[in-house]
């Protein structure tokens, strides 16, 4: 079950959110960034229903939003700028709903690159899911970071190919890259493969 949240930004925006308490013993928490809202990603999408759905039942705490402007959520689309600030109220609350966990910031996509724009002190770990790299604002302070990284790529990413995200993040500390054969950006038929690197990353902060 799910309970219904609103996240309130610092300049002013209310977000729609939901939460999912862990339903078996409490491990870790997870704050899931959604797609591109331009190209209709919602807190809904395909990946993000996946691992809200999958992730409770592995002791995992999940939070997800829409960012500003999608759906119920206040304000307009703000090209990856505002949308750092959605993500670190989602995080301000699910810090507070669940303080005792280790905490990881996830997204897909657009989302992805959200995470890794975000160097928080609150973080024990990021999971980037076939992130662009093109909106995200913090690459090098990430990068640089001891804290685990796990990037999930798809063999046959249509927005990006994997092989370019590899080179991109050469040289990163603690960055774990899982390569989802078969898979396109939209992980269809493969979603099983990203809730397991989700599990994994998990399982390398988890309580």
């Amino acid at each position: 079950m799910s309970e219904e949240r609103q996240l309130h930004v610092a300049d002013g925006i209310v977000l729609e959110a939901e939460l999912a308490v862990a339903t078996t013993e409490p491990r870790a928490a997870i704050v899931l960034c959604h797609p591109h809202p331009q190209y209709g990603g919602t807190m809904r999408s395909i990946v993000i229903s996946e691992l809200f759905k999958a992730l409770p039942g592995r002791g995992v705490t999940c939070l997800r939003f829409n960012f500003r402007g999608v759906e119920n959520s206040t304000g307009f689309h703000d090209h990856g700028v505002g949308e750092r600030d959605d993500a670190l109220a989602a995080v301000a609350l699910l810090t507070s709903e669940a303080p005792e966990l280790p905490l990881v910031l996830a997204g897909w996509s657009f989302g992805g690159d959200v995470c890794l724009s975000i160097a928080d002190d609150r973080l024990a770990a990021w999971l980037a899911i076939a992130p662009p790299l093109r909106f995200a604002s913090a690459l090098d302070e990430i990068g640089a970071d001891s804290r685990p990284k796990r990037l999930v790529l798809a063999e046959h990413d249509e927005v990006r190919p994997p092989e370019e995200i590899e080179r991109a993040v050469t040289g990163w500390q603690a960055t774990t890259i899982d390569l989802v054969s078969g898979a396109s950006h939209f992980f269809m038929g493969r979603t099983d493969h990203v809730v397991a690197a989700a599990d994994r990353s998990i399982a390398e902060v988890a309580r």
